[in-house]
């Protein structure tokens, strides 16, 4: 038994943690709980726990159906919200076949795969996720903000206020670190920032971060939701995420001198990014209610281009901070809150390293707002548009060689599958648009 184990063991004896629950995602990135008494946990970290694979979204078919979770130790933290006595502890897991292999449904396993093929080119990855959310006064019927709070809005006795200085400090209490809290610019609307930190305890941290968001608003009596595009006339909520590559202690991004001090690689990534934007769009941005908000305005990017200062951007380099070489980075503004998190760090991190390893040249950067161009401007400029809808994102995933090796044969053909259907189901909708445009004229 290595020592984290150890610690694990010792902190629930110490602290009377009468139920651990074990954490993992089904592929879409909803999230997964098994608990399990003390007792279980050694044989846990040992062997691992069954569970029937077939039961979660898009693991197993039912005749090869046994799977196991194993505990990460380095995971471990008590859950505040679970009461103090007796306490409920959790770590995520990773996900195995019963004779030890890796599953290949395991989002948090397509990461760490993806992760260790960037170790092999020498380079380790990190990001820093900024998390919009909306809060509702309930989870049903019309959706009804909180307040009518704008961009950075200080609301007196706000509702959202005290929500975020409650959600901070569970954060914190589970050693999440955030940098930032805000309103954002919609009623309702909610930006918090967590800290800088390598790309599988980032991904692991936005799990956690939804749970404690959703949490803390039923204890005050509200409903929070990451969906893309809750208001037609309101901007959406996204997860802007700023990434970065090193090498060893040295940002790979960085170079003096050069244009944003942005180097060569730093370039080769964005152009990665960029040519291959459309391909892993599905995985970023994975509902039918996404493209509402891509396409909704609101400052969403919706075409293929990068800029310093320019938020109609897919990618935005950011100002370098004088003196400091470790702030070097790019911020990539298509994601959804609402994405699997490990599964979009992971096509975003190949098609960076595709453009490293290519040699892909950076096209010019896009200084205009792309939203204010006609059409016609934009195809002279060779700026080329996001998909447009679910249905386009699934044509231009399916014929994806890079998303395909990313992901995993599995994996990559269970989310076709998935968001076919969806798309299917979306089709098939008579939506109150229609019945108040035409029932009254046809």
């Amino acid at each position: 038994m290595d020592r984290q184990q150890e610690f694990v063991l010792r902190t629930i004896e110490e602290r009377d943690i009468r139920f651990v629950r074990l954490w993992f995602t089904d592929v879409l990135g909803t999230l997964k709980s098994v608990a399990i008494a003390p007792a279980e946990l050694e044989g846990a970290f040992a062997e691992g726990i069954g569970f029937d694979g077939s039961a979660i979204e898009g693991f197993t078919r039912v005749y090869e159906a046994d799977m196991l979770a194993k505990p990460d130790p380095s995971t471990f933290q008590v859950l505040p919200w679970r009461g103090e006595r007796p306490g409920t502890a959790r770590m995520f897991c990773d996900i195995t076949l019963p004779d030890g292999n890796p599953a290949l449904a395991d989002a948090r396993y397509v990461l760490r795969r993806t992760l260790s093929r960037a170790a092999d080119m020498g380079f380790s990855f990190y990001t820093h996720p900024e998390i919009e959310f909306f809060l509702l006064k309930s989870g049903s019927g019309a959706p009804e903000p909180v307040d009518q709070g704008g961009y950075f809005d200080h609301v007196p006795k706000g509702t959202a206020h005290d929500f975020r200085r409650a959600a901070i400090t569970m954060l914190e209490q589970v050693g999440i670190s955030v940098e930032f809290s805000h309103h954002e610019g919609a009623p309702g609307q909610n930006e918090i920032d967590l800290r800088y930190a390598d790309a599988l305890s980032t991904a692991d941290n936005i799990m956690t971060f939804r749970t404690v968001i959703k949490e803390v608003a039923l204890e005050q009596g509200i409903y929070a939701t990451f969906m893309p595009k809750v208001f037609a006339d309101h901007p959406g909520s996204g997860m802007h995420t700023h990434m970065s590559l090193f090498e060893g202690d040295s940002n790979a991004f960085y170079e003096p001198g050069a244009p944003y001090s942005l180097s060569k690689t730093g370039r080769q990534f964005i152009a990665g990014l960029l040519t291959h934007g459309r391909e892993f769009t599905l995985i970023t941005n994975q509902w039918v209610n996404s493209y509402k908000r891509l396409w909704g305005g609101g400052e969403a990017p919706a075409h293929l281009t990068w800029g310093h200062n320019n938020r109609s951007a897919m990618v935005r380099v950011p100002m370098y901070k004088p003196n400091k070489a470790n702030s070097s980075r790019v911020e990539v503004r298509t994601l959804d809150a609402a994405c699997n998190p490990y599964l979009a760090f992971s096509v975003m991190l190949a098609a960076g390293l595709k453009g490293i390893e290519e040699g892909y040249d950076l096209p010019a950067e896009t200084e205009d707002d792309v939203w204010q161009l006609t059409d016609r401007e934009r195809r002279a400029m060779g700026i080329k548009p996001l998909p447009a809808s679910l249905s386009e994102a699934i044509d231009a995933m399916e014929s994806s060689e890079l998303v395909a090796q990313t992901l995993g044969e599995h994996v990559f053909d269970f989310v076709l599958r998935n968001k076919k259907q969806e798309w299917e189901d979306y089709r098939r909708q008579v939506t109150p648009f229609e019945l108040e445009r035409l029932l009254p004229r046809l």
